[in-house]
């Protein structure tokens, strides 16, 4: 009978985790692999094996970041609406950043100094926003978006959701505002005036 595999994705999960809230509450010298360990309840060696080190780690974090967020955008099913699918894209967006929080800092801000995703890893990143601007494509090949090209579309939405959902991660949205159904307002907003050709 084959010996059970300690060193497994369940505990990879869980240190990249971990690694994600400490360097969030702690701050990059805050994470050490031997804390992380401790507080992941295994030993530094299943760290080492799992990731080879602290650079290895922070690059294994970042495309985590990425892969899950991801996930989440490719599971918005096309309604066949261009603007609904914008929208629903962009909801998505949001309860990914809600959803992981940790995790999404750590894609758009420096984990820690030094650290610089390579080619590779920036590759993989970019890839994340493939569903955006496949929407935005099919809108323009359906005659709904107009006047643009889809990666200036798709920019311009990614800039808009992406500085709507930092704001309110960040607490500074006014205070009494019904953050999600303002969301979504200014999603349908954005979305209808791509139909309109620049004047």
């Amino acid at each position: 009978m084959p010996r059970p595999k300690v060193h497994d994705e369940a505990l990879r999960a869980r240190l990249l985790d971990r690694a994600a809230e400490t360097l969030s509450t702690d701050g990059p010298d805050g994470l050490s692999l031997r804390k992380l360990a401790a507080d992941a309840g295994t030993s530094t060696t299943a760290v080492y094996s799992l990731f080879g080190g602290k650079p290895a780690l922070l690059r294994e974090l970042y495309l985590e970041a990425f892969r899950r967020f991801g996930e989440r955008l490719s599971t918005v099913e096309r309604s066949g609406d261009p603007i609904e699918d914008l929208v629903r894209l962009g909801l998505a967006y949001r309860e990914s950043a809600r959803a992981d929080p940790h995790l999404y800092g750590i894609m758009f801000s420096t984990m820690a100094p030094g650290f610089e995703p390579d080619a590779d890893a920036s590759r993989q990143a970019l890839a994340t926003l493939q569903p955006l601007l496949d929407m935005v494509q099919a809108g323009i090949d359906s005659g709904r978006f107009t006047g643009y090209r889809a990666e200036e579309i798709a920019l311009a939405s990614w800039g808009l959701v992406h500085g709507l959902v930092s704001l309110e991660s960040g607490g500074r949205l006014p205070p009494g505002i019904d953050v999600a159904a303002n969301f979504e307002t200014v999603l349908r907003a954005q979305a209808h005036g791509w139909c309109t050709a620049p004047q």
